[in-house]
């Protein structure tokens, strides 16, 4: 404890400092040094000598707004939100495109070795870049929020230093459909503040219940669909198990490479949903089942084999319960393919599913599914290693 007193400069709120970014973290903010103390700034690149207010202090780091750029990057562009900065949506607007998918390849390789313990990055391929880095967004959720200085409503995303709503009239990386029902929400505002107001722009032949989930991305969903074939169609299995399946977009997609499928979902709606979806594709080699992953996978590996089945995990961000992770350990299926959009909690669950030799990790894909944000796409694709796994 005391080499860290010793370390910390005795910054306080307020103050000025001149700093050198010398690397930025997955989510987006720049890392600078003062002696060995970390401080966290945003909006920044590589390199970068910035002047920078303290904003908060803590015992091992602090935390810092950007003032002025005093030695700008060459990869730094103009936004083109005029929000950028304020709105909390974004963090890389003021990066180039290709820095901002070199920099997200970095950030996976880092993590997967801090956080998953993988020695070596050569598993982790280029990000798949987006055609379309602007105006891809098809959800967003805005919020309203009484704004007692103006005696009005601030419509818009909460703000990226508080809780507070930036008041906007477009977002850009919203598809132009969504800027339109903005507009629309704007021109008939809600009633009072604090209300969520999620617009979307449906998905072509499918049907998807209001609060279940679907990729964000239209422009990019072919390669992720793509990404996963091959990683299914590689490993060889007969049988997918589809845990937390959704209205069962991937079991849909996959279901002319194996035998038979099954989906499983806590969601009742999304359940009944993926039914129909199934049968508008006539995908008749399948089912989908309601109910926890934990409780299900045991029955499933038991029909299908073990050895002859793969199983797709897509959960939230927040990653796979222990239980769930156990359970593939302990029924070892042929393959595990692994979608996340958060590379920290899926190198910590990949970790625990090759820890002992279970399984190995063959090849990490990320796509960036989320341009000019701190968020990305990553598919896994997980082989057992342990002998006795088939049977």
């Amino acid at each position: 404890m005391s080499d860290v007193i010793e370390q910390n400069p005795k910054l306080s709120i307020g103050e000025r400092r001149t700093v050198t970014i010398d690397d930025v973290g997955f989510g987006g903010e720049g890392v600078a040094r003062i002696g060995d103390f970390v401080v966290f700034v945003p909006f920044v690149l590589v390199d970068e000598e910035v002047e920078v207010e303290i904003t908060e202090v803590k015992k091992r780091f602090a935390r810092a707004r950007l003032l002025r750029i005093l030695r700008a990057s060459p990869h730094r562009v103009t936004p083109l939100c005029p929000y950028f900065g304020d709105c909390g949506g974004c963090q890389y607007q003021h990066i180039d495109y290709a820095t901002q998918l070199q920099l997200k390849h970095k950030q996976i390789c880092d993590l997967f070795q801090r956080v998953g313990g993988f020695a070596a990055a050569e598993s982790i391929v280029p990000v798949i870049p987006c055609p379309q880095p602007y105006g891809y967004r098809n959800r967003i959720m805005i919020r309203s929020q009484w704004d007692k200085f103006k005696q009005g409503l601030n419509i818009g995303f909460i703000r990226a230093d508080n809780r507070l709503v930036v008041d906007i009239q477009e977002c850009k990386i919203a598809e132009p459909a969504l800027n339109e029902q903005i507009r629309h929400v704007r021109a008939h505002p809600p009633p009072k503040g604090g209300i969520k107001v999620v617009l979307r722009v449906a998905p072509e032949g499918w049907e998807v219940p209001k609060d279940s989930f679907f990729q964000n991305n239209f422009f990019l969903l072919p390669e992720l669909v793509n990404t996963v074939r091959e990683f299914l169609r590689a490993g060889g299995a007969r049988f997918l198990v589809d845990a937390y399946c959704g209205v069962g977009f991937f079991s849909v997609e996959l279901a002319d490479l194996v035998e038979r499928y099954a989906g499983v979902e806590l969601d009742q709606l999304a359940i009944q949903a993926a039914r129909r979806n199934a049968a508008a594709r006539d995908r008749r080699n399948g089912e989908f089942l309601a109910g926890r992953t934990e409780a299900l996978l045991p029955g499933l590996l038991d029909r299908f084999s073990p050895g002859a089945t793969a199983v797709l995990l897509d959960p939230p961000r927040t990653g796979c319960p222990a239980e769930s992770l156990e359970l593939l350990r302990s029924t070892r299926p042929r393959q595990v393919i692994y979608v996340s959009c958060h590379p920290a909690t899926m190198a910590r669950d990949l970790n625990i599913l090759c820890g002992g030799d279970v399984f190995e990790l063959v090849k990490v894909t990320p796509l960036d599914m989320f341009p000019q944000t701190g968020h990305v796409e990553c598919v896994a694709n997980l082989r057992l290693k342990s002998p006795g796994g088939s049977r």
